[in-house]
Protein backbone atom coordinates (compact mmCIF):
# COMPACT_ATOMS: atom_id res chain seq x y z
CA UNK A 1 0.00 0.00 0.00
CA UNK A 2 1.16 3.50 -0.72
CA UNK A 3 1.93 6.17 1.87
CA UNK A 4 -1.14 8.08 0.70
CA UNK A 5 -3.77 5.41 1.24
CA UNK A 6 -4.15 3.08 4.20
CA UNK A 7 -6.82 0.45 4.65
CA UNK A 8 -8.81 0.81 7.86
CA UNK A 9 -9.21 -2.70 9.30
CA UNK A 10 -12.39 -1.83 11.22
CA UNK A 11 -14.36 -0.48 8.26
CA UNK A 12 -12.61 -2.09 5.27
CA UNK A 13 -12.42 1.41 3.80
CA UNK A 14 -9.33 2.79 2.10
CA UNK A 15 -8.39 6.00 3.87
CA UNK A 16 -6.02 8.76 2.86
CA UNK A 17 -3.01 9.40 5.05
CA UNK A 18 -4.15 11.14 8.23
CA UNK A 19 -7.88 10.58 7.54
CA UNK A 20 -9.89 9.35 10.54
CA UNK A 21 -13.21 7.52 10.69
CA UNK A 22 -15.62 9.44 12.93
CA UNK A 23 -18.56 7.04 12.80
CA UNK A 24 -20.41 4.46 10.76
CA UNK A 25 -24.07 5.04 10.01
CA UNK A 26 -26.27 1.97 9.61
CA UNK A 27 -30.00 1.74 9.02
CA UNK A 28 -32.09 1.03 12.10
CA UNK A 29 -34.44 -1.96 11.82
CA UNK A 30 -37.09 -0.34 14.04
CA UNK A 31 -37.02 2.88 12.02
CA UNK A 32 -37.25 0.85 8.79
CA UNK A 33 -40.46 -0.83 9.93
CA UNK A 34 -41.91 2.41 11.37
CA UNK A 35 -41.29 4.13 8.03
CA UNK A 36 -43.01 1.25 6.23
CA UNK A 37 -45.96 1.37 8.64
CA UNK A 38 -46.43 5.08 7.89
CA UNK A 39 -46.14 4.37 4.18
CA UNK A 40 -48.71 1.57 4.50
CA UNK A 41 -51.16 3.86 6.33
CA UNK A 42 -50.76 6.54 3.67
CA UNK A 43 -51.20 3.91 0.94
CA UNK A 44 -54.30 2.57 2.67
CA UNK A 45 -55.83 6.04 2.93
CA UNK A 46 -54.87 6.93 -0.64
CA UNK A 47 -56.28 3.71 -2.12
CA UNK A 48 -59.46 4.05 -0.07
CA UNK A 49 -60.04 7.65 -1.15
CA UNK A 50 -59.42 6.89 -4.83
CA UNK A 51 -61.74 3.88 -4.77
CA UNK A 52 -64.40 5.85 -2.90
CA UNK A 53 -64.17 8.72 -5.42
CA UNK A 54 -64.52 6.22 -8.25
CA UNK A 55 -67.66 4.85 -6.61
CA UNK A 56 -66.24 1.38 -6.04
CA UNK A 57 -67.92 -1.06 -3.66
CA UNK A 58 -64.49 -2.44 -2.73
CA UNK A 59 -62.98 0.41 -0.72
CA UNK A 60 -62.11 -1.80 2.28
CA UNK A 61 -60.56 -4.54 0.15
CA UNK A 62 -58.55 -2.02 -1.88
CA UNK A 63 -57.28 -0.37 1.30
CA UNK A 64 -56.31 -3.75 2.76
CA UNK A 65 -54.57 -4.62 -0.52
CA UNK A 66 -52.48 -1.46 -0.33
CA UNK A 67 -51.38 -2.31 3.23
CA UNK A 68 -50.52 -5.88 2.26
CA UNK A 69 -48.65 -4.79 -0.86
CA UNK A 70 -46.53 -2.33 1.12
CA UNK A 71 -45.91 -4.98 3.80
CA UNK A 72 -44.67 -7.44 1.18
CA UNK A 73 -42.51 -4.69 -0.33
CA UNK A 74 -41.00 -4.04 3.10
CA UNK A 75 -40.21 -7.73 3.62
CA UNK A 76 -38.72 -8.04 0.14
CA UNK A 77 -36.44 -5.00 0.45
CA UNK A 78 -35.48 -5.33 4.13
CA UNK A 79 -32.32 -7.38 3.67
CA UNK A 80 -31.00 -5.04 0.97
CA UNK A 81 -31.92 -1.79 2.73
CA UNK A 82 -30.63 -2.83 6.15
CA UNK A 83 -27.15 -3.80 4.96
CA UNK A 84 -26.22 -0.31 3.73
CA UNK A 85 -23.35 1.42 5.53
CA UNK A 86 -22.34 5.09 5.36
CA UNK A 87 -18.96 6.01 6.82
CA UNK A 88 -18.30 9.54 8.06
CA UNK A 89 -14.63 10.53 8.18
CA UNK A 90 -13.08 13.84 9.07
CA UNK A 91 -12.92 14.60 5.30
CA UNK A 92 -15.84 12.91 3.55
CA UNK A 93 -18.98 10.86 3.74
CA UNK A 94 -18.51 7.49 2.05
CA UNK A 95 -21.73 6.13 0.56
CA UNK A 96 -22.68 2.49 -0.04
CA UNK A 97 -20.94 1.28 -3.17
CA UNK A 98 -17.79 3.28 -2.46
CA UNK A 99 -18.81 6.69 -3.81
CA UNK A 100 -18.01 9.57 -1.52
CA UNK A 101 -19.01 13.17 -0.88
CA UNK A 102 -16.33 15.53 0.38
CA UNK A 103 -17.53 17.40 3.47
CA UNK A 104 -16.56 20.75 1.98
CA UNK A 105 -18.93 20.04 -0.94
CA UNK A 106 -21.94 19.49 1.37
CA UNK A 107 -24.28 22.46 1.20
CA UNK A 108 -27.45 21.17 2.89
CA UNK A 109 -28.17 18.34 5.32
CA UNK A 110 -31.80 17.84 6.31
CA UNK A 111 -34.10 15.33 7.90
CA UNK A 112 -36.90 13.61 5.94
CA UNK A 113 -38.90 11.37 8.32
CA UNK A 114 -36.31 8.73 9.35
CA UNK A 115 -33.98 9.59 6.50
CA UNK A 116 -31.35 12.25 5.93
CA UNK A 117 -30.83 14.08 2.66
CA UNK A 118 -27.41 15.45 1.73
CA UNK A 119 -27.28 18.05 -1.05
CA UNK A 120 -23.93 19.08 -2.50
CA UNK A 121 -22.94 22.46 -3.92
CA UNK A 122 -23.32 21.01 -7.43
CA UNK A 123 -26.89 19.88 -6.65
CA UNK A 124 -26.23 16.14 -6.23
CA UNK A 125 -28.62 14.59 -3.71
CA UNK A 126 -27.90 11.58 -1.54
CA UNK A 127 -30.32 9.85 0.84
CA UNK A 128 -29.23 8.12 4.02
CA UNK A 129 -32.19 5.87 4.78
CA UNK A 130 -33.77 4.74 8.05
CA UNK A 131 -31.31 6.38 10.47
CA UNK A 132 -32.15 5.75 14.14
CA UNK A 133 -31.36 9.27 15.36
CA UNK A 134 -31.25 11.60 12.34
CA UNK A 135 -31.01 14.73 14.52
CA UNK A 136 -27.79 13.53 16.15
CA UNK A 137 -26.36 12.55 12.77
CA UNK A 138 -27.29 15.94 11.29
CA UNK A 139 -25.35 17.61 14.08
CA UNK A 140 -22.38 15.26 13.68
CA UNK A 141 -22.12 15.80 9.91
CA UNK A 142 -22.49 19.56 10.38
CA UNK A 143 -19.75 19.64 13.02
CA UNK A 144 -17.40 17.52 10.88
CA UNK A 145 -18.02 19.80 7.88
CA UNK A 146 -17.41 22.95 9.96
CA UNK A 147 -14.19 21.54 11.47
CA UNK A 148 -12.97 20.59 8.00
CA UNK A 149 -13.74 24.08 6.67
CA UNK A 150 -11.91 25.66 9.60
CA UNK A 151 -8.82 23.47 9.01
CA UNK A 152 -8.82 24.29 5.31
CA UNK A 153 -8.95 28.04 5.99
CA UNK A 154 -6.07 27.81 8.50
Amino acid sequence: MSDIQLRNAATGLTLEKGEKVLTELRPDRGRYWRDHAILALLGMAGAGIVLWLLGSDHVAIGSLGAVLALGVRGLYLASEQLKSVWVLTDRRLVLPGGRSVMLLEVETVRKLMGDMQIITRTGDKHLLKHIADPDAMLALIGQARDRRAKRTRS
